[in-house]
């Protein structure tokens, strides 16, 4: 191998619009408006036309992202919000951290999102909130999920850190982005997403004004005018800096994506023939980003080919190993144990990401794929 293969290779992102990054950074140095700069605005702007959302608001990360959108909502402590078990733990957290009760629901084991089969039963007269996950790059079903909640009237809060551009088709035809169907959208600008800053930052979409307005002021501390604060915030801004490298960032977005998709068609071609590999499914109304490529490895050899990679060099990673209903944090205070989420469970055992970025090349696939090769001979 002539360099170092990256799970994600943020370096030579950079190197290919490192003009353009340079010169973003540059022009807010010198203008010296770090917090709620310009570009800010414009980025938010920006993002709003891209998405078609009505309102994108701008914050300091993603899991503040969801804190603020359920803090937007008005729920009550005891209020019940169903998500799945398996995503990061950020999903939970923040439910449990504004007192509600994260109740879960199983994923499909195809597209690893919601399962919108199991949700109507899990609604109690307590439920006031569903997250369906955008696991890995493609949109839960969000056509079924949003004629559950209309039904019992349940907002619905999309995770979309992992998903930004792909798109959701309706069955009458139309189409919409992720994040942009639920009551909010919530993501992530972690360096490794599909779009992704220098540091963290998140933000919160909806086409409600009132709820464009409720979560304005709680990023900025409870405050629409300066020391004037009528409801209970926080502190979360992307800040100034951050805004104007993902504002070049998201002139590429598209690009950045249909890179990841070609990469994975060309994983599942060479893939193909081993049978004890599962790859990726990509549901009918959705399409897929690939944020991750994740593998299922059948017959319990998913540790052993880990292993294996991991001695030739090669970066993989599972994603998730503990499903969040078996996690200590939560099995102390939910009464879940083992057994209760089937699915989750298996794919926990099952499940390995290969290195997926866009700028993944065929040699560099083709030196993971012939370690994989020599796994399975």
């Amino acid at each position: 191998m002539t360099q170092k293969i990256q799970m994600v290779d943020l370096k030579a992102q950079y190197l290919e619009i490192k003009p353009e990054i340079d010169a973003a950074i540059q022009s807010v140095i010198d203008r010296s408006a770090f917090i709620n700069g310009q570009e800010v605005k414009d980025f938010a702007k920006n993002l709003e036309d891209y998405l078609g959302a009505k309102h994108v608001i701008p914050c300091g990360n993603g899991t503040d992202a969801i804190q603020i959108a359920l803090m937007a909502l008005g729920l009550e402590p005891g209020d019940e919000v169903i998500t799945v078990p398996f995503t990061f733990v950020a999903t939970a957290e923040v439910i449990a951290l504004l007192q509600l009760k994260p109740v879960f629901v199983d994923v499909n084991p195809c597209t690893f999102t919601l399962d919108e089969y199991q949700l109507e039963k899990a609604i109690t007269p307590k439920t006031k909130c569903i997250i369906p996950v955008h696991l890995f790059g493609q949109i839960s079903n969000m056509e079924a999920i949003m004629e559950i909640a209309n039904k019992h009237n349940l907002s619905v809060v999309e995770d979309n850190a992992q998903a930004i551009g792909a798109d959701f088709t309706f069955s009458d035809g139309a189409v919409k982005k992720a994040g942009t169907i639920g009551t909010i959208g919530t993501t992530s600008f972690f360096p490794s997403k599909n779009l992704g800053c220098y540091g963290d930052g998140g933000a919160i979409f909806t086409n409600d004004d009132d709820l464009a307005t409720e979560l304005r002021m709680i990023i900025n501390h409870g405050s629409r005018i300066k020391y004037y604060h009528p409801t209970i915030g926080v502190n979360s801004r992307l800040d100034t800096m951050q805004a104007a490298v993902l504002d070049i960032k998201l002139k590429h977005l598209d690009r950045y994506c249909q890179s990841r998709f070609e990469a994975a068609q060309y994983y599942n071609e060479k893939l193909a023939t081993i049978g004890e590999l599962k790859t990726p499914k990509i549901a009918s109304y959705s399409s897929h980003v690939f944020h991750q490529y994740t593998l299922l490895v059948e017959g319990g050899k998913r540790d052993a080919l880990l292993e294996h990679l991991k001695k030739h060099d090669i970066p993989c990673a599972v994603y998730y190993p503990v499903p969040l209903h078996m996690q200590e944090a939560y099995v102390k205070t939910s009464g879940y144990k083992e057994g209760d989420m089937p699915v989750s469970e298996s794919l926990a055992a099952r499940v390995l990401s290969l290195p997926m970025h866009s700028e993944l090349d065929r040699k560099t696939q083709d030196e993971i794929l012939s370690v994989i090769y020599t796994f399975f001979e």
